[in-house]
């Protein structure tokens, strides 16, 4: 293993948007036991350090390839097209609308079922976005249509996790 190599190198996992989690999760486990500092407990501090070192670089790569927003994020990078999200802040202006109308209905949703409603199609919204994700990635690599796919979901994820926090305020 190369400290330096990307995520999915690390994991010995192909460079795509669909992963299977099992597979992710045992070799997690896998990489945890070989790396974890207990096994370097009578190797000296130096050995320690480095075993922390790779125990923390396993468990970073593993929270960016488990969750698709970040994965999308480092294929588009390693693909030569940064999403850039803080740099790059155009939308389209039917997408803008569009968010725009989400706000308005969660602002003016008054009970739990409206909520409730929003959020399904929220959900239903992004399963669609991330399934055009994984075309743009997998089959068309696409990186610079990926990049802008994920600004979006960014917007997306952030509007239904308001909605989601919104529901589970609201007596059920």
């Amino acid at each position: 293993m190369l400290f330096d190599s990307d995520d999915f190198a690390l994991f010995g996992l192909p460079r795509r948007f669909m992963l299977d989690r099992a597979d992710l999760d045992a070799r997690r486990r896998t990489l945890q036991a070989e790396v974890h500092p207990d096994r370097f407990a009578a190797s000296g501090a130096a050995r320690q350090r480095m075993a922390m070192q790779w125990a923390v670089r396993v468990n970073e790569a593993y929270e960016r390839l488990k969750d698709p927003l970040k994965r999308a994020t480092d294929l588009c990078e390693l693909g030569g097209s940064p999403v850039a999200a803080e740099d790059n802040t155009a939308m389209p202006a039917a997408f803008l609308m569009e968010q725009i109308a989400w706000r308005e209905a969660l602002d003016e949703a008054v009970s739990r079922d409206d909520v409730a409603v929003i959020v399904r199609r929220l959900r239903a919204e992004r399963e669609v976005a991330y399934a055009s994700l994984a075309r743009l990635l997998d089959d068309q690599s696409d990186h610079a249509a990926a990049a802008q796919q994920v600004r979006a979901l960014m917007f997306t994820e952030r509007l239904n996790d308001e909605a989601e926090r919104r529901l589970d305020a609201l007596p059920v």
